[in-house]
């Protein structure tokens, strides 16, 4: 492999193609490198940050991992402190299948312009056009950086950064994470002037289309990003959104059908909850929060419910955690599980404190802990 390196005759082998669900819905293909070339990928990922990371736009936020405060919440922070400053408009662009899109001879010729070793471009561009094994198929790329590569990243930032260096040429308030780019502006008129001609340019300088559907402008707080959004109070609040993929995140987990232990159910909620709140703690609008979390709760308890299956099953279980007699008589209840879930009793026998004893937590116990 080296020497195929040094002489440049190396080839990479095709990505694996790996579906996932987007989080506004619809999928994305990753492709997933072998280990061979994840391992030349990390470390020319490593080489190329160096050149080219200290000259990227100070509001470019994604996939910098050598900068401190370059995380989607410093972004959304930043948002916030424009809207302080009176830029109450925002214009969201969203590049239609940005990293499908990506015009290979554009990127190269950016990248040109710091790296002049033929050997080492000659290697981004095998790596650009590797294919992708769809259904035990190759299909060849012509366009598009790779997800799911230590490269891809990387890549999609330095095509990127000529955008964020025309934004601030013209001196305009902008976040970009990745393709998520929000611009502030002071005006509804400056929000459309600011969206047709950006849009014109980026067709015109980076060959790539603006999503006229997901693409616009409006308030802060009718807006979102990176699942957050602005509130009229300029408080970072949790966007509509995320509350319903949070929702629907619920509804999956806590789904009595599982085949899964009750420690099983714990463990995987624990993993999912604690992560949600270590990137939505940055929301200091919380008025809904207890609302959600009573909702959590009843969706909890109306699995358990389910799980202890019968009158015997339900009379055990409420004996072990040490139900009353007179409470024990509603194992013999019947009716909706839905319903039952929000019973006076079942509150006491499966309450709060019961719950958080099994590891059974809600954000706002995480937020104190």
């Amino acid at each position: 492999m080296e020497a195929k390196l040094r002489a440049g005759s190396y080839v990479p082998s095709p990505v694996k193609a790996v579906t996932i669900p987007k989080p506004n819905g619809g999928e994305r293909v990753l492709g997933i490198p072998t280990v061979q070339d994840r391992v030349i990928q990390q470390a020319m990922q490593q080489i190329l940050t160096i050149k080219f990371d200290s000259g990227f736009s100070q509001f470019s936020y994604g996939y910098r991992p050598y900068r401190p405060y370059r995380s989607a919440q410093d972004a959304v922070k930043q948002a916030q402190n424009f809207v302080r400053q009176g830029k109450s408009w925002v214009v969201d662009i969203d590049i239609k299948a940005f990293f499908d899109e990506v015009n290979h001879d554009r990127l190269l010729h950016q990248i040109s312009r710091k790296i002049s070793d033929r050997q080492v471009l000659g290697l981004i561009r095998t790596y650009l056009k590797a294919g992708v094994v769809k259904d035990g198929k190759v299909e060849r790329r012509h366009q598009g950086v790779p997800q799911g590569s230590p490269l891809g990243p990387l890549l999609s930032n330095i095509y990127l950064d000529q955008l964020d260096k025309e934004l601030e040429k013209r001196e305009l308030s902008f976040c970009r994470y990745a393709d998520d780019i929000a611009i502030y502006v002071s005006s509804e008129r400056s929000a459309r002037r600011v969206l047709d001609s950006l849009t014109l340019w980026i067709e015109k300088h980076l060959n790539l289309v603006v999503n006229q559907a997901k693409s616009g402008t409006g308030r802060p707080w009718d807006s979102q990003f990176l699942g957050f959004r602005i509130t009229e109070a300029q408080e970072i609040a949790i966007s509509p959104k995320s509350v319903d993929r949070y929702k629907a995140k619920v509804r999956e987990l806590w789904d009595a059908r599982q085949s899964k232990t009750s420690q099983e159910l714990v463990e995987q909620w624990r993993r999912y909850i604690i992560g949600w709140w270590s990137y939505f703690k940055l929301a200091g609008d919380r008025r809904n929060l207890l609302t959600w979390e009573g909702w959590t709760r009843r969706h909890m308890r109306k699995c358990f419910w389910l799980r202890w299956h019968n009158k015997k099953g339900r009379l055990n279980a409420m004996r072990r955690l040490g139900a009353t007699v007179k409470q024990q008589g509603f194992a013999n209840r019947t009716g909706g599980a839905w319903g039952i879930a929000k019973s006076i009793v079942l509150h006491k026998v499966l309450g709060n404190g019961t719950l958080r004893r099994y590891g059974l937590v809600v954000p706002s116990e995480l937020s104190t802990a």
